[in-house]
């Protein structure tokens, strides 16, 4: 039997006029690594379905901090804690059966995840 496909809900025609705009001023205004650019864009539209609560588990504060920088934003106060789709990400799952979110983003408190498996993204 076939797996049943996900309906993931895509972002409204607001946000994506939004999104095209951030995006725009990003390019226009970037200058260094193409890499550092084509991430921190990437970093942008999955924020939208995971929210910035799982973007801060799989980046580092200084990642976080660069990709901001080059986007002109400011990660908590553009997505929601928590997107449509956060549910699909193992670390997130994992970090918030413990007591507390901000001692598993620091490094405080370990996940029992495999360092390998922290940033899948799946069913």
């Amino acid at each position: 039997m076939a797996k049943k496909k996900r309906d993931v809900h895509l972002m409204s025609p607001e946000q994506s006029s939004k999104a095209a705009d951030r995006i725009k001023y990003a390019i226009e205004n970037f200058n260094g690594s193409f890499e550092e650019l084509e991430s921190a864009i990437g970093m942008y539209m999955l924020g939208h379905y995971v929210g910035w609560r799982v973007l801060v588990l799989l980046h580092s504060k200084r990642t976080i901090r660069k990709y901001e920088e080059i986007l002109g934003i400011t990660v908590r106060d553009e997505f929601a804690d928590e997107g449509p789709e956060a549910d699909r990400s193992l670390a997130y799952g994992v970090a918030k059966k413990v007591s507390n979110f901000w001692k598993v983003v620091s490094g405080e408190t370990k996940l029992d995840v495999a360092k390998e498996e922290r940033k899948h993204f799946g069913p």
